[in-house]
């Protein structure tokens, strides 16, 4: 039988052994808890049941709050806590009548640096494919002028619903010159990046580009094709893709708030915040 936790004792110090207590499980197993730190116990504990569940514990079920306690040696209280802090994030889901389980993983994506959506979520472990909605030959006057072109220039369009861990995360709308990208209209796009097969199909590498990033309500079908709540806020990602000097890929993609994050590094030598110009006032 499990011994029953004892009271926290605020004065008390304990040995941090990485893993103490984890036994054959480490690194998914339970790490001590410093009650001689100014950092109170319920924020340590959600510092390690992250920790735990980044490594991939609770795959199966997210442990109970009477586990919790006899696991780290705490109250009910700092249980609770930390729990509701998980939940907030979207992190924990608790449902009456059934145990906890884990939300949808959030992902996290740099700025600053050119990426391809479908090799970064490979890359951090994520099982991801993509309903293509659309593939074909189309013209756009308003996207011709985002990539320089005449009003009336034949382009390429893709449109994705791209799911990650089988969960809708973006809804992805592509436009390429379709001089450039003709050859894309016989690729296979439910498991493949379009970087990859623009550069093997066509000949063009994208070398860098510009981004545009901003909250945003998405309409009716956007939010249905991504399971979102009426009203609920997504992001908005505007991306201009070039190769060289050429602009080769205009891109509008609407992101689940809840399932993405973007990260930035910085230092005293980053350039200032700009703000966008003011519209120009009318002339009397």
């Amino acid at each position: 039988m499990t011994p029953p936790a004892q009271p926290e004792q605020p004065g008390a110090h304990r040995r941090l052994d990485p893993y103490a207590g984890a036994g054959d499980h480490a690194p998914y197993g339970p790490l001590p808890l410093d009650r001689g730190s100014p950092l109170p116990l319920w924020a340590q504990l959600l510092d390690d049941l992250r920790r735990r569940m980044d490594a991939g514990a609770f795959a199966e079920e997210f442990p109970a709050e009477h586990r919790l306690t006899s696991e780290y040696e705490v109250s009910r209280h700092t249980v609770r806590e930390a729990l509701r802090k998980l939940r907030a994030d979207g992190l924990v889901i608790a449902e009456r009548g059934r145990a906890s389980r884990l939300g949808a993983r959030r992902i996290q994506q740099p700025l600053g640096s050119l990426y391809s959506l479908f090799r970064d979520l490979e890359a951090q472990g994520v099982d991801q494919h993509s309903e293509v909605l659309r593939l074909e030959r189309t013209a756009d006057a308003t996207v011709a002028g985002h990539l320089g072109l005449v009003p009336d220039a034949s382009l390429v369009v893709l449109e994705r619903l791209r799911l990650a861990d089988g969960e809708p995360l973006a809804h992805d709308t592509t436009y390429l010159p379709a001089d450039l990208a003709e050859p894309l209209l016989e690729a296979d796009f439910g498991h493949t990046s379009l970087y990859g097969e623009l550069t093997r199909r066509c000949g063009v590498r994208v070398t860098g580009g510009r981004e545009r990033i901003a909250p945003f309500l998405p309409d009716i079908r956007q939010a249905w094709l991504l399971g979102l709540a009426d009203r609920e806020a997504a992001f908005a990602i505007e991306r201009v893709g070039r190769a060289g000097e050429r602009a080769v890929e205009w891109r509008e993609t609407v992101v689940r708030g809840d399932r993405f994050a973007f990260v930035a590094e910085w230092s005293d030598a980053s350039r200032a915040v700009a703000l966008a110009p003011r519209a120009a006032a009318p002339s009397a």
